[in-house]
Formats: C-alpha cells, sequence, structure tokens
C-alpha cells in the first residue's frame, strides 16, 4: 500500500507525456545531459595546477646607448 505498483508507473508516465510532449522532455534531458557535462568539466578544470608563468626573454646583444646629454653635436 505504501508503495507504487507497475501500473501507477505507467499512468504517471502516461500523464507526464500528455502534459509536456515527447519533444520538451527530450530537451530537457539534453539539457540536464549539458549540464553534467559541464559540471564535470569545471570539476576537471579545477584539479589542474595552474600554468607556469611563460619565461622571460632577456635580451643578450648589447643595447645602443644614447649620447650624454652634455654632448652637444655641432
Amino acid at each position: 500500500m505504501g508503495s507504487f505498483s507497475l501500473v501507477h508507473w505507467v499512468i504517471l508516465l502516461i500523464v507526464v507525456m500528455l502534459l509536456f510532449g515527447r519533444g520538451r522532455i527530450s530537451d530537457l534531458m539534453g539539457d540536464f545531459a549539458k549540464g553534467i557535462t559541464s559540471f564535470k568539466k569545471g570539476l576537471a578544470e579545477g584539479d589542474t595546477p595552474p600554468a607556469p608563468p611563460p619565461p622571460q626573454v632577456t635580451s643578450t646583444a648589447a643595447t645602443p646607448v644614447a649620447p650624454a646629454s652634455d654632448e652637444v653635436r655641432r
């Protein structure tokens, strides 16, 4: 008396199909699957360590030096 029998589940399924229609249920399930996939991707991104910063490139060539301001060329 406390649990649903197979007949109850079939009637409930028919009522849900009549209320929402077949296309609407498949759309809802597709959105639900996308949400689960997004959630799993978010968990996987949280587990990966952050990428190391890119190496800094220092120039080994000599840079030209500007003449001192007290030198005046005429």
